[in-house]
């Protein structure tokens, strides 16, 4: 794979790489690992956030935590989809919200933090939600491909080496399963809005000192509990085309065919589901000729897939915890 941009070239790839490995990393290390200035590095970045859409956020790992993690497909009216998707794209437990099907379809993550916010949203605004006239719930069952582990590290732009000089380093783990206390939601309420606050900003709003800042921080990250993630256009790569796959197999092969979809450089995400269908994946590509090409040669080629069917993304309103301004 290879990027295609007017605006971008391969040091910003490397950049957008490297923050995918370690989004907290300094600009000097992240610098010296790619063999360029800091100050460069910082100029780079300033202009991926500006141009870019780059935005580097904490997000809870639904998964590790043992909380619902759920893919909504929602049917509605043409003239209210818009609306619908901007009031979603500002609740808290929505990480992502696009439209797709001609306007008529909005499909979105939400993590709901308790059964009651799950229940709220499920059983109460949506169905009184007016104009909305079908709704589809899957929800995550196994995630093969996603997370923390970032598309971007598929175009292959970094070495083992500058991967390996770039991880986080991280504390003991506290033992027992993953856990974000209550004394934890005014750190992770600043790294929710910018997962590269400084120490400082992190003291200020927790009113702990700095190493217990570094010292939870550090538990957060190495437990899996939260991780770093990186938000961009994938335009600026030269992959405009995105769409959601539903896809349909015999219970026999939905491993095998979910860690298959992983390997494939289009997949972006993919996740057992139970629902409609039992797995959602994410593709992205240059064209619709490219999308095409994905579903008549490597996915098609896939034993026990039984149904695909692909939603292309309009616009997508939402990424993680950003509202996505209309362009």
């Amino acid at each position: 794979m290879r990027m295609e941009s007017d605006t971008f070239d391969e040091l910003d790839l490397r950049l957008l790489g490297a923050l995918e490995v370690n989004g907290r990393a300094s600009f000097s290390r992240i610098g010296a690992v790619l063999g360029v200035s800091d100050q460069t590095v910082a100029r780079r970045y300033r202009r991926l956030c500006a141009e870019g859409g780059l935005r580097v956020v904490a997000v809870r790992d639904a998964g590790v935590l043992g909380l619902d993690h759920w893919t909504m497909r929602l049917r509605c009216v043409p003239d209210s989809s818009l609306a619908v998707a901007d009031a979603l794209a500002k609740r808290p437990d929505t990480s992502w919200v696009g439209l797709a099907a001609g306007g008529t379809e909005i499909i979105f993550g939400t993590r709901p933090r308790t059964a009651g916010d799950r229940d709220d949203l499920l059983l109460g605004k949506l169905p009184r939600t007016p104009r909305v006239l079908e709704i589809h719930a899957h929800q995550i069952l196994h995630r093969f491909y996603g997370g923390p582990t970032g598309w971007l590290r598929k175009f292959g732009v970094l070495t083992d080496e500058q991967v390996a000089a770039l991880r986080p380093r991280t504390g003991p783990v506290p033992p027992g399963p993953a856990r974000i206390d209550p004394e934890d939601e005014p750190l992770l309420a600043v790294l929710e809005r910018d997962g590269r606050a400084g120490h400082p900003e992190l003291q200020r709003a927790t009113g702990r000192s700095e190493s217990a800042v570094k010292r939870r921080l550090s538990a957060l990250l190495g437990s899996g509990a939260v991780y770093i993630d990186v938000e961009y256009h994938s335009e600026i790569l030269g992959y405009p085309t995105a769409a959601v796959l539903w896809l349909t197999t015999s219970p026999a092969a939905l491993h095998r065919v979910g860690e298959a979809l992983a390997a494939h450089d289009e997949i972006a995400h993919a996740a057992a589901t139970a629902g409609p269908s039992n797995i959602v994946a994410t593709a992205v590509a240059r064209n619709t000729a490219g999308l095409y090409a994905y579903l008549s040669g490597p996915l098609g080629r896939l034993e026990g897939v039984h149904h695909v069917e692909a939603s292309l993304f309009l616009r997508r309103v939402k990424q993680l915890t950003y509202p996505r301004p209309v362009r």
